[in-house]
């Protein structure tokens, strides 16, 4: 008998549900608390928004939002990276506190206070829909939220390409109107997280049309009809009024200033300059049209705390803004941090650190920079050679901010900072975890390339990953070794190869590059996985078994490594191995349908039919449209005598439109 699961090496999880949309009219609202709306718009620089003065866009409704609240002309994100970023605005800390530097392995730390976990304390009902898979429940954020709709349908096997998955804006819009509907009967906390802004620029007609020669700009336009859609929905109900509205960028685009494309690699102010708007409640304090004074994303959840009348607790290291907002004068200069630990995890390329007082920001880096901002606002000129003593106290002040913001030593454990321990032992061993304290000079690793001498090599990665995720393998590979000869000894070079010749069924090539990828990093568990796969699909089972089960004590949650150990072990005739292999893969995703499925075809196989038929019926109550599970319990079912279930059986395949 041949079995069907043996040829699914790629496995989804299950699809995403969908939400209702809309209820006939909003009841009165209990309480005097402030509603709350955060909506935030990913990869938008505040300079391509018709408010703070770009002429080639219309934002109509950003621009309305500005007009009825107040601006920050200066706002700036401290991470320029969607989850990192977005964990400081929902945390009101700095990643050394949580340990959220990036996006890959990183889960916030479940006792961090977070803006819904404290709203929500306050007898808010909180509500989030998401637009991008990087902010998926299991980095974290979903915590404190009663409705959280990320459902996004992706394997491990796409975690490669986990920035690119994305809902469309009028989706987000969709689901967050949709729970709202039901929950504003007492004040709501409601995020509505927006990415069609996000690379690779692909907006939807009209604006595709209309912005033609600058896809960019269309992505942030049709973003802006869908903040249109919130907030003309919020005053058709009559919420807008006593509606906090809090409207924030995570991080810009590069757009090719200081030769970055996108985002992440450097932290300049094309990355970190962002659109931060608030529209006050009505009957609030009067409040200047525009800030001037410089803000952190850290700044916004304090905010918004004050502004709905809550209580500040102990852990948040960002400051309130109300008293920036009043018409009164402004208050002391701030210091503003920003980091990006891309370079050090992805590529073990020095960490970049800045800080920006005054007119300056300083950036430490194995080559240091410092730039006068109001003399050279695009960071073109470093002055770091030229003026040395400011160069030294800005660097004191970075030092010292790292520390005041940072755990103390007894804290610095995978439980604090939210990182699982395989992984905390990994950035340990890249000295990722010790951070410098105030008296140390050297706040960057100078032992590591300079991220400013390693942009073409970046570049040349991320354009190989772009034709990688097209199927424009043969382009993608050029890219790559010509990328191998400025660094023959870099990870993600390797593991790309390796996925390249993987996807074209070289399996010979890709195993030798997952096995140099293993040499850098014996550690790296989806190289393992794939190694493990390309093994199977090389017909090497006894190596293909080895590496799967290692996979598991890598990664004891890959449901995927478990699945496929099973089909190994049929393979090499093991059935009872292959049967635990796959209950571990139910054990660790109950609603995994392709493993019952396979269960079931297992179960048949040995004349088990009761539990063949339970199973199968498993897999086809999660997902009624597999058709070779549907046939594979016909066939049980008339094994049984069960004939007339058997043509119901069938009968719904003929209405689902299968073909067993």
């Amino acid at each position: 008998m041949r079995f069907s699961f043996l040829s699914r090496l790629f496995v989804l999880t299950a699809t995403a549900l969908g939400a209702p949309l809309f209820a006939a009219a909003a009841p009165p609202q209990e309480g005097g608390s402030p509603n709350v709306v955060l909506i935030t718009i990913d990869t938008v620089r505040a300079d391509h928004l018709g408010c703070y003065g770009y002429k080639l866009i219309e934002t109509p409704h950003m621009d309305a939002l500005a007009a009825d609240g107040v601006r920050f002309a200066s706002a700036y994100t401290a991470v320029p990276v969607t989850l990192p970023s977005h964990s400081v605005m929902l945390t009101g800390t700095y990643p050394m506190r949580t340990g959220m530097h990036d996006f890959s392995g990183n889960r916030l730390n479940s006792s961090q206070p977070t803006l819904a976990t404290l709203l929500r304390a306050r007898g808010y009902a909180t509500g989030a829909s998401l637009g991008s898979a990087v902010l998926d429940s299991r980095f974290g954020l979903n915590r404190g939220f009663d409705f959280y709709y990320d459902h996004f349908d992706f394997s491990r096997l796409d975690e490669k390409n986990i920035d690119a998955m994305m809902r469309p804006g009028n989706e987000v819009v969709d689901h967050a109107l949709g729970w709202l509907a039901g929950h504003a009967r007492k004040p709501f906390l409601l995020w509505v997280h927006l990415y069609d802004a996000h690379e690779p620029y692909n907006p939807p007609a009209p604006y595709r049309q209309r912005y033609r020669t600058r896809p960019y700009d269309g992505g942030i336009a049709f973003v802006d009809a869908q903040v249109g859609r919130v907030v003309a929905y919020l005053k058709a109900r009559g919420l807008y009024d006593r509606t906090l509205i809090v409207l924030a960028a995570d991080h810009g685009e590069g757009l090719g200033d200081h030769g970055e494309k996108t985002h992440g690699f450097f932290i300049y102010d094309s990355t970190l300059h962002v659109p931060l708007i608030f529209k006050l409640p009505a009957g609030s304090q009067p409040h200047k049209p525009v800030v001037n004074e410089p803000a952190s994303l850290a700044d916004l959840l304090p905010t918004i705390l004050e502004l709905s009348g809550s209580s500040r607790p102990k852990e948040l290291q960002g400051r309130s803004l109300a008293a920036d907002m009043s018409a009164k004068a402004g208050g002391d200069p701030v210091e503003i941090y920003a980091e990006t630990y891309m370079p050090r995890l992805h590529f073990n390329w020095s960490e970049l650190r800045g800080i920006r007082f005054r007119q300056y920001h300083f950036i430490d880096a194995p080559r240091p920079e410092l730039y006068d901002l109001s003399s050279d606002p695009r960071e073109l000129n470093n002055l770091y050679a030229s003026r040395r003593a400011v160069a030294n106290e800005m660097r004191k002040r970075l030092g010292q901010f790292i520390a005041q913001n940072s755990p103390s030593p007894g804290e610095k454990t995978a439980e604090t900072t939210g990182l699982d321990p395989v992984l905390m032992e990994r950035l340990k061993s890249l000295g990722y975890v010790a951070v410098s304290g105030g008296g140390d000079e050297v706040l960057s690793d100078r032992r590591l390339p300079d991220p400013k001498d390693r942009i073409q090599v970046y570049t040349l990665v991320s354009d190989a990953l772009t034709d990688s995720q097209r199927g424009r393998y043969a382009e993608s590979l050029a890219k790559l070794r010509e990328a191998e000869k400025a660094e023959p000894n870099s990870l993600p070079v390797h593991y790309l190869l390796a996925l390249n010749y993987y996807h074209q069924n070289d399996f010979p090539a890709s195993i030798a590059e997952f096995q140099v990828v293993l040499k850098i990093s014996p550690s790296y568990s989806l190289a393992t996985y794939y190694l493990g796969l390309a093994y199977a699909q090389s017909g090497d089972w006894e190596n293909a078994v080895a590496t799967l089960r290692r996979t598991l004590e890598l990664d004891a949650t890959n449901f995927s490594a478990a699945y496929n150990l099973g089909a190994a072990y049929v393979r090499m005739g093991k059935m009872d191995e292959a049967e635990d292999a796959l209950r571990q893969a139910l054990k660790i995703n109950p609603d995994y349908a392709q493993a019952h499925e396979a269960i079931g075809e297992l179960l048949l196989f040995q004349g088990k039919l009761d539990e063949a038929i339970a199973s199968l019926r498993a897999a086809l109550e999660i997902e009624p449209r597999l058709a070779k599970a549907r046939a594979a319990l016909v066939k049980a079912l008339r094994a049984k005598g069960l004939d007339n279930e058997a043509d119901e059986e069938l009968r719904k395949a003929q209405d689902g439109g299968e073909k067993p």
